[in-house]
């Protein structure tokens, strides 16, 4: 068993030696949405990204896709991805491996099985859910620059300076488009950020249409 899996998130290291990607083969940084789709914060958030032409993947949860069915067919239909959070918004580490199993399956069922992309609450895989999504086809992708965007007392200023520290080709980017599991009304916060993210992620001359999906292990933050 690989010790402190749970800590893939913050260590690259224990990301690398498990295999899980936390950055693109993209020559632009990829921009990620978790926890929706929303029914204020996911418009907002497509509408902002559509001002710049830009694509993102959105790792939506089951339960919301499920109450907001039209949200997710627009996501796509603006010509984004849509990648797996899970059915609920629970840590697989709490959880027993039927109950992570029966979770993954109910995603791959409610959010399609087009997904290929896969990503667990907090970033926390248990080394029977990291099997199981790779007993499914799918790619774990975790982040390498983040926003904490869900924080209580965060600004704008402050989500965009940690999203674009040192930002280079390859990066992934956590941002939330929702405030289901996090502090109420974050995704605002979020959304006041977006124009400086996505100038800097997105610099003059930059493919922003890219739709390439590969995923590499190896690439690691500088």
């Amino acid at each position: 068993m690989r010790p402190l899996l749970a800590l893939a998130p913050l260590v690259p290291p224990i990301a690398a030696s498990a295999g899980i990607a936390r950055r693109l083969d993209r020559p632009q940084p990829t921009l990620t949405f978790d926890d929706g789709p929303h029914p204020e914060g996911t418009p907002r958030v497509l509408d902002a990204l559509d001002a710049r032409g830009t694509k993102a993947i959105f790792f939506v949860i089951g339960e919301q896709v499920e109450r907001w069915p039209e949200l997710a067919a627009e996501i796509e239909r603006r010509g984004h991805e849509l990648a797996i959070h899970g059915y609920r918004h629970r840590v697989q580490a709490r959880l027993s491996v039927a109950a992570v199993k029966r979770d993954l399956e109910r995603a791959v069922e409610v959010i399609g099985p087009t997904a290929h992309l896969h990503r667990p609450p907090l970033g926390v895989y248990s080394e029977a859910g990291l099997a199981a999504v790779r007993e499914r086809g799918l790619e774990p992708l975790l982040w390498s620059r983040w926003g904490k965007d869900w924080r209580r007392l965060t600004t704008p200023q402050r989500i965009a300076a940690r999203a674009t520290r040192a930002l280079g080709p390859g990066e992934v980017i956590l941002l939330h488009d929702a405030d289901h599991y996090s502090s109420k009304d974050s995704w605002q916060r979020t959304l006041a950020a977006l124009p400086e993210i996505l100038a800097a992620a997105q610099p003059t001359g930059s493919g922003s249409e890219s739709t390439s999906i590969g995923v590499s292990a190896a690439s690691q933050p500088k």
